[in-house]
C-alpha cells in the first residue's frame, strides 16, 4: 500500500506563495492518479486538484484555478502543489491522496489513501 508524507506547509502573508510536496512510497506510484484536498476548521474536506497517472492531465476546483499548479515527478515518487497568490480563505490542512484504482482516466479519480496533512495558514 502506498504511504504518503506531505511537507512544505507554513505561515504566509496574503499574496504569497508556498509549494507543498508529497513523497510516496511504493513501486507503483507512476500508475496512480494523485490529488490534493484541504480541510478548513469547521468545514468538510474538499477537493483541490488532481493529476493523471501519466502526469499529462490535471483538474482543479474553481477557486484555485489560475493560482495553484499540481505536478508529478514519477522518477522521484513525488507530487507537488505550487500555490501562488494565496488568500486567507486558502487557510486549511492540506492532504495528499492517491487514487483508489490504478491507471484509470482522471475523470474517475477518487481518493483512496491519505497522508497526514500539512497546515497552510495565510494571514491577511
Amino acid at each position: 500500500q502506498v504511504q504518503l508524507v506531505e511537507s512544505g506547509g507554513g505561515l504566509v502573508q496574503a499574496g504569497g506563495s508556498l509549494r507543498l510536496s508529497c513523497a510516496a512510497s511504493g513501486p507503483t506510484f507512476s500508475n496512480y492518479n494523485m490529488g490534493w484536498a484541504r480541510q478548513a476548521p469547521g468545514k468538510e474536506r474538499e477537493f483541490v486538484a488532481a493529476i493523471s497517472w501519466s502526469a499529462g492531465r490535471t483538474r482543479y476546483t474553481d477557486s484555485v484555478k489560475g493560482r495553484f499548479t499540481i505536478s508529478k515527478d514519477n522518477a522521484k515518487n513525488t507530487v507537488y502543489l505550487q500555490m501562488n497568490s494565496l488568500k486567507p480563505e486558502d487557510t486549511a490542512v492540506y492532504y495528499c491522496a492517491v487514487d483508489s484504482h490504478s491507471r484509470r482516466p482522471i475523470e474517475f479519480y477518487s481518493a483512496g489513501s491519505w497522508g497526514q496533512g500539512t497546515q497552510v495558514t495565510v494571514s491577511s
